[in-house]
């Protein structure tokens, strides 16, 4: 635990360093000294493309991103399509296929839909990886995740089952039902409860918000309604798991229906601190962006091709490694970490 509140002490000293992301909707660029000539013989052009506009958990890892580039040298192009849509990807990517970038980090909106247009832009040259959000691995050339997928499943259902003492029904609050990291958690959701000693516990539904507030606000009422004898409301998407807090709150359920998933320590410590969420879970969205940044660099420069067993300097992240995903590759940042009562004031001020 020293060790992990050291990292995030450097964590903290780093963001007050941060420059804010601000409109998402146009071309962001934050241009840094030194580095490698780019294709276009000039700066690196390093782009990220998150899955939509004024979600805090994309924004939060675009700064990550930036602060990577910044560090080793490029042009920091930062986008993101006003809804979370394959549509809205594809023309952003086509844009920067046209600005002739170096390599785009994405978090896909859907798994397939983006193949085509990351295909034309490897076969220019640019360097694709997907982060946070996998697309397929013929449309990438590594997938940069935020934690053990199985771990991050499989806690939601232990944690959770702590909450409501192994007994009562469940739904679960995602973000689009096209979210590969989404949809990969809760099947690993689904197959914990399959193991022993979760007889008693029901999952009624898997609610859609489409990461959007409103909606996601609509989806917990109507789950509550639906059933009214709902013990617990798990959320894995930052966006979700804040709206179901906001719907317990408003409607004085706290004590009834409990909400946990995945959140941003800054949107949830209300929740939590008042017992309508008595813990959740995230990693750190900066370092999500951070390490994206870095193994864009490193694919750019030609330190890793995306082949297992490859390894680079992450920067304070530390050396990580290629590993196996499927029929593709993947670099793996950490474990998930619990949020509760008993550590919310020291996280809810570093994001």
């Amino acid at each position: 635990m020293k060790k992990f509140l050291s990292k995030w002490a450097v964590v903290g000293l780093t963001l007050t360093m941060l420059a804010a992301c601000g409109d998402q909707e146009t071309n962001q660029s934050a241009e840094a000294e030194g580095g490698e000539a780019g294709t276009d013989g000039g700066t690196p052009k390093y782009a990220m493309v998150f899955k939509n506009t004024g979600n805090p958990y994309g924004e939060k890892m675009m700064d990550g991103f930036q602060e990577a580039i910044e560090e080793v040298g490029g042009e920091v192009i930062l986008r993101s399509p006003d809804q979370p849509t394959a549509e809205g990807q594809i023309q952003i990517i086509e844009q920067l296929i046209t600005q002739q970038v170096d390599a785009i980090a994405i978090a896909g909106n859907d798994q397939d839909a983006l193949e085509p247009v990351l295909k034309k832009a490897m076969d220019q040259g640019i360097k694709v990886l997907s982060v946070d959000s996998a697309v397929n691995t013929n449309s990438r050339i590594v997938h940069i995740n935020q934690a053990d997928p199985e771990r991050i499943g499989r806690s939601q259902i232990e944690a959770v089952s702590e909450m409501i003492n192994g007994e009562g029904q469940i739904a679960i609050l995602s973000a689009t039902s096209q979210a590969t990291n989404q949809n990969l958690w809760i099947e690993w959701m689904k197959k914990e409860l399959e193991e022993p000693g979760y007889e008693n516990i029901e999952l009624v539904k898997v609610a859609y918000g489409d990461d959007l507030r409103d909606k996601s606000v609509s989806e917990t009422e109507a789950l509550l309604k639906s059933y009214p004898d709902l013990k617990a409301i798990i959320a894995p998407t930052t966006v979700g798991i804040a709206a179901a807090g906001k719907v317990i709150t408003d409607k004085g359920l706290n004590g009834q229906v409990i909400v946990t998933g995945l959140g941003l320590p800054s949107e949830m410590a209300s929740y939590i601190e008042s017992g309508v969420s008595p813990a959740m879970f995230l990693w750190n969205p900066i370092d999500v962006g951070y390490g994206a940044g870095m193994a864009s660099y490193a694919l750019v420069q030609e330190e890793i091709t995306g082949k297992v067993g490859e390894s680079f300097e992450a920067g304070r992240l530390g050396e990580k490694e290629v590993v196996e995903d499927g029929d593709g590759t993947q670099i793996m940042l950490g474990d998930p970490f619990r949020f509760d009562a008993e550590n919310i004031d020291e996280w809810k001020e570093v994001y």
